[in-house]
This record gives structure tokens, C-alpha cells and sequence, in this order.
């Protein structure tokens, strides 16, 4: 017969992923409500059990082991496993529910979803509020753990290992320029792409990206931007009066929408790897009902090729 091991200390596995999570013994005490020393000695119990510091000092802060970024999925996992088998098992009522769900989106994602995206939740439930909020330069990671967001939809690789994640769809980019831009007279090649001035758009301040390398690595060549916004939308706005070049996400180069603007979209001649977009959130949501219908709408919407699955279990990107 194997043998079983026995003692195993549920708690003492929420410690671990609050510690983790907070990497802080301070913050960490603060969320389970108990004072710091009992977090000390509950730090010191983890790092006997599993043979691993667990954090470690680096200069001001604590930060997590190698070992303890890689167990705290798994342990999240656990946790949440066990927190369903408690969960009474019934169909969701909608009766009386009135939820509101705030979700961390890129405009190019808020633009051609939000309303759709209401209208479903509406439909099952009349009472929905949607509240989208910009993206920021902080650490999404953290506003998915401490609750100033549900879910997060967008495409950043900066995500820590326990948040879960699910892909929606792929975008690629294209070129968009005013109608009746000279480009669109000849072949556009790399070498016509960089003879014109480029806008860019980054939430983070960055000229160069995936688009710069590109034209770098495989011909020599460097474009020149000559204007760097924060969104896409502000960046159609006012293009048809320029000989500038908007390299866009391919969900924003409907045909109609650019005619109605003034505007061309056009492939871009390069090899560039398709943008996946996914929505994302914290562990202790997975097995939430509410939640559950809010991320199955959510793929229901933004890839209605798709099955509805279960969702993917976390992983860097």
C-alpha cells in the first residue's frame, strides 16, 4: 500500500500564498488579521516544511524564492479546489443580483467589445454595471489581488505566475493611412514603410517595439516616429490629414469604420508575430459562479469561434 502522508496544514498553505503573493510578513499578517510575529513564526514553520527560505531579504523588501514563485500556483490551485468541494453546487439564480464588475482593458479592446459585452451580461442579468478602468504603468498583478479589479483583458507578458489566464483571440496589426496616401501607389514594401513618419501608441512611453526590431533584424532599416500617443483611438482621430503611418491592431481596421474616417488599412509587409489577447484573474475567483458566468461571457463575446472551456491554468506568458 503507499504510504499516505498525514498532517498536512491547510492553513498553513494559505500562509504561504499570502506571503507570496504580498512578500511581506507585515502585509501578509495584515490580510489573515493576525499580528506580525505570528506571521514570523508561521514564516518560520513553511521554511522547515519545505526546506526554502521562502522570501529572502534584497535590499529594503523581501521578494519570494525560486522555489516558492514556483510551488504558489499549485498551492493557490489547491486551495481553491478544496474551497469548491465546501461550495454548495447549484445552478446561478439571478434573482435579485445586482453585480458590478470592474475590468482593466486597452481601449482597443474597451472600443469594439463594452456595449456588446454589457448586452450579454444584461441579458441574463438586467441589473449588470460594467466599469472598465485605463490601464496603468502599476503592477496589474496587484489590482487583480487586492480586489480593485475582476478581471484584467489584455495582452501584457508582466503578469505573476498564480494569476490565471485565458486566451480570447489573436490581433495582428495593420497599416492605416489617410486615403489617397501616396504609399498606397505603389508596392508597399519595408523600404516604403520607413520613407514616411509613424505614430506610435504605448501606454508606457515607448517609441520602439516589436515593429522596430523587425525592420532592424531582418532589413536594416529604422523608421522614424514622429508622434507617441497612449491611445488608439486618439490616434485615428485626425490621421486623414496627414502622410503619417498608423500601425494599428487589426480589430480597429473594420473597412467601414476607416471610410467613415477618411482612412486605408493595408497589411503590413512584415513578419510580425500575431498580439494574443486573453483575460486574466486572481485564483480565488476560478471557482466563483458569479465570476465563472462573467469569464464565459466574456469568450462568448470576443471569440465567438471559440468553445467554451475550462479556463487555463496559470503560467508566465
Amino acid at each position: 500500500m503507499a504510504h499516505v502522508a498525514r498532517g498536512y496544514d491547510l492553513n498553513l498553505l494559505q500562509a504561504m500564498n499570502v506571503l507570496v503573493e504580498e512578500s511581506s510578513v507585515t502585509g501578509a499578517a495584515e490580510r489573515l488579521h493576525v499580528s506580525a510575529a505570528t506571521m514570523s513564526r508561521t514564516l518560520s514553520r513553511l521554511r522547515e516544511t519545505f526546506h526554502d527560505a521562502i522570501l529572502v531579504q534584497s535590499g529594503r523588501h523581501m521578494v519570494p524564492t525560486p522555489r516558492a514563485l514556483q510551488m504558489q500556483p499549485r498551492v493557490s490551485q489547491i486551495l481553491s479546489a478544496i474551497s469548491d468541494l465546501y461550495r454548495p453546487r447549484h445552478a446561478l439564480d439571478f434573482t435579485g443580483l445586482t453585480p458590478t464588475f470592474r475590468i482593466r482593458a486597452a481601449d482597443v479592446v474597451i472600443g469594439p467589445y463594452a456595449e456588446a459585452l454589457l448586452s450579454a451580461l444584461r441579458a441574463d442579468c438586467p441589473d449588470t454595471t460594467l466599469i472598465f478602468t485605463a490601464e496603468s504603468n502599476g503592477d496589474d498583478s496587484d489590482f487583480l489581488r487586492q480586489g480593485g479589479i475582476d478581471l484584467y483583458i489584455g495582452a501584457t507578458a508582466l503578469l505573476r505566475p498564480e494569476i490565471m489566464r485565458q486566451t480570447l483571440f489573436e490581433s495582428r496589426f495593420r497599416g492605416v493611412v489617410r486615403a489617397g496616401h501616396p504609399i498606397l501607389l505603389g508596392k508597399i514594401t519595408p523600404q516604403a514603410l520607413v520613407a514616411y513618419q509613424h505614430i506610435a501608441v504605448s501606454r508606457r512611453g515607448r517609441r520602439r517595439g516589436p515593429i522596430d526590431e523587425v525592420l532592424a533584424d531582418q532589413y536594416g532599416l529604422e523608421r522614424t516616429v514622429a508622434l507617441l500617443l497612449t491611445s488608439f483611438y486618439a490616434a485615428l482621430q485626425g490621421l486623414a490629414h496627414t502622410d503619417l503611418i498608423l500601425p494599428a491592431p487589426d480589430i480597429l481596421t473594420d473597412a467601414a469604420m476607416l471610410d467613415r474616417l477618411g482612412l486605408y488599412g493595408f497589411p503590413l509587409p512584415l513578419d510580425l508575430e500575431p498580439v494574443t489577447i486573453f483575460q486574466a484573474w486572481h485564483p480565488r475567483h476560478d471557482t466563483d459562479q458569479v465570476h465563472q458566468w462573467l469569464r464565459r461571457t466574456v469568450l462568448r463575446v470576443m471569440s465567438p469561434r471559440a468553445p467554451i472551456i475550462k479556463p487555463e491554468t496559470a503560467q508566465a506568458l
